[in-house]
């Protein structure tokens, strides 16, 4: 009866914790009413109205180094390819090193060639980017596997240009407060009545992206916080069947550094990197591209995030079925613990394991991701089995309480690239013995095609 209590509590306790991940910023659920705070009559204020935040101080000596070619970049980031300037080789390296940077070097360079074409390879560039992209190539690379940046090069200016405007012109839409001028507000234009921002939508974004990555100082600044409230609150409005759901913030910083790093001489911008000094042309670019590439991103996994989050629990269903087959050891003790699979994996499936890793790690598992044909839906649920898998020697040895203590805070903290290389390694063996059977990831004698992947 007390282990049966104990559980029960421990379920409560994570429920708790964890459920801001899928809580969905609508009004109905989060029950704000910031009009009792105010009398405004357009919900535009609330962004002037939040409390006073403490960012980083900037040092004028701190700041990476901006490219001087960053307005060539701009217009195209093939333009970037040119200046990749590679460093030179480890002085009495031993042998193993020198091999090291001469493989590096080889695969930039295959990078630069195919990136260099009239019309890109999609094929060619996936099979590159499986095994992982180099930094000095990684954005471009994104953002032709995503389908944002065009793969015939003369139309990219073009559509950047136009793309880039859209987005811009969506957040002056939506922040554009309700102007009429008034006794009270001489100077206000009468430029049309904005929509006003919706306050439970804002509020939710609001709470979330300070607490984005808290531990880069990259996310402490101003300038980017209030980047990523834009991305995220115009994703959400034209996007009214999902809305904003929390775990989206943390969706969005991998693209939002990678960009970043095209600009730089430092490809390493999680420290010493205030992007409040940077030219607004440089930041709206970042902006706009990361905002078109998470919507691409997200358009593959939409059903993760609307109502009820069905995508998520196809996921979850998917991954406890695909443990029994290769783990059934494992799966029989979590079952026996009383242990479901969607009170840890729930927030695998809508963070697509970010919590677990660095964004360092998400980006590579990203540069395979994007390689995969539903990399972000189906692969990942093969990279979560070999994920918990992984864990087996140690969980089958723990109680229900254990279990979960263990797998809401995974020893993942030092975990390098060849970590996630194996990983992904496996992943790719299971997908490779399963997939063309998918009847396994199905209980048996159920073959609806709400079960397992489809």
């Amino acid at each position: 009866m007390r282990k049966k209590k104990t559980k029960i509590a421990m379920i409560s306790q994570l429920k708790t914790s964890d459920s801001g991940s899928a809580v969905r910023a609508n009004s109905s659920t989060l029950g704000v009413n910031l009009a009792n705070n105010r009398q405004r009559a357009n919900s535009a204020d609330i962004a002037e109205e939040r409390g006073v935040s403490m960012y980083p101080t900037t040092r004028k000596s701190e700041g990476k180094i901006l490219r001087p070619q960053y307005k060539d970049i701009l217009r195209d980031p093939a333009n970037a390819l040119n200046l990749i300037d590679h460093a030179p080789p480890p002085k009495n390296g031993s042998p193993k090193e020198v091999e090291i940077y001469s493989s590096r070097i080889s695969r930039i360079n295959k990078f630069k060639r195919l990136l260099q074409t009239s019309t890109v390879s999609l094929s060619e560039l996936r099979n590159l980017a499986w095994s992982g992209i180099p930094a000095e190539v990684r954005a471009m690379t994104w953002q032709i596997l995503l389908g944002y940046l065009p793969t015939n090069s003369e139309r990219r200016v073009s559509t950047l240009e136009r793309k880039r405007k859209e987005y811009l012109d969506g957040v002056r839409q939506a922040f554009e407060r309700s102007t009429t001028p008034s006794p009270g507000n001489p100077q206000a234009s009468s430029t049309g009545r904005g929509r006003g921002l919706d306050e439970a939508i804002w509020h939710q974004i609001s709470i979330d992206v300070p607490r984005t990555s808290p531990h880069i100082k990259l996310y402490g600044y101003e300038a980017t916080q209030r980047s990523l409230e834009r991305i995220l609150y115009v994703w959400a409005i034209r996007h009214p069947a999902s809305g904003y759901v929390q775990g989206i913030n943390d969706l969005v910083t991998p693209f939002w550094q990678v960009f970043l790093g095209m600009y730089m001489t430092d490809l390493n911008v999680e420290e010493d990197m205030d992007p409040g000094q940077l030219p607004r042309s440089v930041l709206d670019a970042v902006e706009a591209d990361s905002f078109w590439c998470l919507t691409k991103l997200l358009d593959g996994i939409q059903d993760n995030y609307i109502y009820a989050q069905p995508g998520i629990h196809r996921q979850v269903r998917a991954l406890r079925d695909l443990t029994m087959r290769i783990d059934s050891t494992l799966a029989k003790h979590l079952e026996n613990e009383g242990v479901e699979f969607m009170q840890f994996s729930f927030r695998w499936m809508n963070c697509l394991l970010m919590r677990e890793m660095s964004v360092q790690n998400t980006i590579r598992m990203w540069d395979t991701y994007m390689a995969e044909e539903q990399g972000f839906s189906r692969f990942h649920v093969y990279v979560c089995a070999a994920f918990l898998v992984k864990w087996s020697d140690q969980l089958i040895k723990m109680d229900f309480q254990e279990i979960m203590m263990f797998l809401q805070a995974l020893p993942t903290r030092d975990w390098t690239e060849k970590d996630i290389e194996l990983l992904l390694s496996e992943a790719f063996i299971w997908q490779s013995l399963f997939q063309d059977s998918r009847a396994h990831l199905r209980p048996a004698g159920d073959r609806s095609p709400e079960n397992g992947l489809q």
